[in-house]
């Protein structure tokens, strides 16, 4: 019998954890599959492990693994096929399928658009800062860079810039030591599902920045939009499990 196991990244903070479990709940609505289990890579339970097996409990012998993650980092590429590995040798007469993070979309690059235009401020002319958490992996990076490239010449910034809280520079430090004697209006939306304490960092960090052209708008979050394209990866990944590639 199928089975889908979604992997949230979880959080230290319980409204993230409650805002990623509703999400999943309402996606879980158009997906026509019988078993269907939430888990967390971290900072929350059930673990990876343990959604696995409440999926084998229910009697998935085909568990559909979905990572609810913006971009290919080391959870995507290490720390999740990991897992995987370790639950293939636990369960052997079970076969397993890994689906892609959300990556590079057009939805999403809107979502970053709409974010700014809630602010109701004037756009003309301004500039736009995309925040990542962060990552070792350069790939993130360069998919940060390509979805603000869009960003910018879709909807006509001046410019779009990245940087990341942690990992591959530029960090956000640095971007600010680079603004501070500037007065160009510039919009700052956290590439993130859910900030939490992220935000409360970026929020205290621009204080001294009050009275600035300097706004940050909400995160990209759990809008219609990210909805979609998960339940786009989701096909995808039950398409390649029905044709028999990308098993585990």
């Amino acid at each position: 019998m199928q089975a889908i196991l979604y992997i949230a990244h979880g959080s230290r903070v319980k409204e993230g954890v409650e805002q990623a479990i509703a999400f999943l709940t309402s996606v879980q609505l158009e997906i026509d599959i019988p078993i269907q289990e939430i888990c967390f890579l971290e900072l929350a339970v059930p673990t990876i492990a343990e959604g696995i097996g409440n999926c084998i409990k229910r009697g998935a012998t085909a568990i559909a693994i979905m990572p609810i993650l913006l971009l290919a980092a080391q959870h995507a590429k290490q720390d999740i096929p990991s897992e995987i590995e370790k639950a293939k040798k636990q369960h052997p007469h079970v076969e397993f399928t890994y689906g892609e993070p959300l990556g590079v979309h057009e939805l999403l690059i809107d979502t970053l658009h709409t974010r700014i235009l809630e602010t109701k401020l004037p756009t003309n002319h301004a500039n736009v800062l995309l925040i990542g958490r962060g990552s070792s992996d350069p790939v993130v990076k360069s998919d940060l860079a390509k979805i603000a490239a869009r960003l910018r010449d879709k909807y006509g910034y001046t410019a779009v810039d990245t940087c990341f809280l942690y990992g591959v520079g530029p960090t956000f430090e640095e971007w600010l030591q680079q603004k501070k004697n500037k007065t160009d209006q510039v919009f700052i939306v956290p590439y993130l599902l859910f900030t939490g304490i992220l935000r409360q960092s970026i929020t205290k960090r621009l204080q001294e920045y009050e009275g600035r052209t300097i706004t940050l708008c909400e995160s990209l979050g759990y809008d219609d939009n990210v909805r979609k394209v998960l339940v786009e990866r989701i096909a995808e990944l039950l398409a390649c499990h029905k044709e028999g590639v990308l098993s585990w």
